[in-house]
């Protein structure tokens, strides 16, 4: 039997237009541009505009990729989205990026991990072309979380952006792929922890959308030991090490967890690839976000291994390793 690996062609990602500063959000809510950055490393975050709404980001996002990795949407057979700001109830987001982009048969799903979604959208792409029931996907991280703020909170309004990233991902043999691909993934989830980080409202609870609560102190305590377990089980389970890594792309919640997950797990802080301070945090979509920004930079070359790790509400945790 060939085994079978999928392969990073491409990356493509899509910020809107609109830029509020931390001075802007001084005018919003009680807070300062000092206090922002002091505890964030936050600078700016982009807003989607009234008449955007998360598929456009995707779409957006997902033509560059395909742009990059030279391959036309009709080639595409699978489209695996992870959302929390859906465009609708249903159906899920992934079939309006799928129409939107003249895609015609294969399937279109959403998952839902917040901001780990990307590496459990990966992970279940990655799963799916490994059995050969699909041959190129388009894995996209999309939100517009920026709906669902509560805009009177200083301790999480400020945090957050929108935005979109994507990837595209194609089945190879061993052989067709050499070095590259996905190596492997480690995701974990732990429900008992969603009071820390959640939104207070839901279709079957309140009918209502609700908006983003968090308790951050605690939230920053178990990123760092819950990423940092999840970086290493990558590792055991590859026999790599922090030595081997070229580039650490990991999800741009706040510039002190990046650090301390850096130092705990002893990753060159010159690997780091971080957008935190012009993107804030764009939940699912901040990894294809910062992994594009630095293929696009020409910092990321084909061949580099790539350590993705992110947590979220859920909680829901991971990592994933992949040479490009």
């Amino acid at each position: 039997m060939t085994n079978i690996r999928s392969v990073i062609r491409g990356t493509g990602s899509y910020l809107p237009d609109r830029i509020l500063t931390n001075e802007d959000m001084s005018k919003i809510v009680d807070t300062t541009d000092d206090w922002i950055r002091e505890r964030t490393g936050i600078q700016q975050r982009h807003i989607a505009a009234d008449d955007q709404v998360t598929s456009d980001l995707a779409v957006k996002a997902a033509e560059r990729a395909l742009a990059t990795a030279g391959i036309s949407a009709d080639q595409v057979d699978l489209i695996v989205l992870a959302t929390t700001t859906p465009d609708q109830t249903f159906p899920a987001t992934a079939t309006a990026v799928q129409a939107k982009l003249g895609i015609q048969g294969g399937a279109a799903f959403d998952v839902q991990a917040v901001c780990s979604g990307f590496l459990f959208a990966l992970t279940t792409a990655d799963s799916i072309l490994k059995n050969g029931l699909f041959k190129t996907a388009l894995v996209i991280g999309a939100e517009t979380f920026t709906r669902i703020l509560d805009w009177s909170d200083r301790g999480t309004c400020v945090l957050f952006g929108d935005g979109a990233g994507a990837v595209v991902l194609t089945a190879e043999t061993e052989a067709e792929a050499g070095e590259r691909g996905v190596l492997t993934h480690y995701i974990r989830t732990d429900g008992a922890k969603s009071e820390l980080l959640y939104v207070d409202g839901g279709v079957s609870s309140t009918g209502t959308i609700g908006h983003v609560r968090m308790i951050g102190n605690q939230v920053f305590k178990h990123a760092v030991a819950n990423i940092s377990s999840a970086i290493q089980a990558v590792y055991d389970e590859t026999g790599l090490t922090s030595n081997s890594v070229d580039w650490f792309v990991p999800h741009q919640a706040n510039q002190r967890i990046l650090n301390a997950v850096a130092k705990r797990m002893s990753l060159d802080e010159g690997k780091v690839i971080s957008t935190v301070a012009l993107h804030g945090n764009t939940s699912a979509a901040s990894i294809p976000l910062a992994l594009d920004a630095g293929v696009s930079d020409g910092r990321i070359k084909p061949g580099h291994l790539i350590l993705s790790e992110a947590m979220g509400g859920g909680f829901s945790w991971g990592a994933s390793l992949f040479r490009l």
